[in-house]
């Protein structure tokens, strides 16, 4: 496996592609919205206890990672970021004892975005466009 395959996977068929695209087009913009609050304030949105490039680097993954997603444009790289991000706020709603109020959304981008990870954002893509373009050369 070359590096465009890993960055740009191929395209499902399109029935798939056309499910890709409403679940990346709802959950990325939903991320993105997530993110932008904290990039209004990116080194000190969540506490003190919390490392402020960490809390920037959240912030950018919430926010360019779900536009990314929304639009399939570095999609894998998008899915890892938000991914890292939601197993971080799973791990601290769990150990904060909240026992199913706050942590599900974070499980659900963890999945999406998890789905995207290792199947591609599918044909309806920038990433799609991108890898057809690099295969016609």
């Amino acid at each position: 496996m070359n590096l465009r395959d890993l960055l740009l996977p191929a395209p499902p068929e399109t029935p798939a592609s056309v499910g890709l695209l409403l679940l990346r087009g709802a959950a990325g913009l939903a991320m993105a919205s997530h993110g932008w609050g904290k990039m209004q304030n990116p080194f000190h949105w969540l506490g003190a206890d919390t490392p402020p490039i960490f809390q920037f680097l959240a912030a950018v993954a919430e926010f360019f990672g779900g536009l990314g997603l929304a639009v399939g444009l570095l999609s894998v790289i998008a899915s890892f970021g938000i991914a890292c991000t939601m197993v971080v706020a799973m791990y601290r709603h769990i150990s904060q004892g909240d026992p199913f109020g706050k942590w599900e959304l974070a499980t659900l981008y963890l999945v999406i975005s998890v789905l995207v990870l290792l199947g591609g954002p599918g044909r309806f893509s920038l990433d799609a466009l991108v890898r057809a373009r690099l295969e016609k050369r």
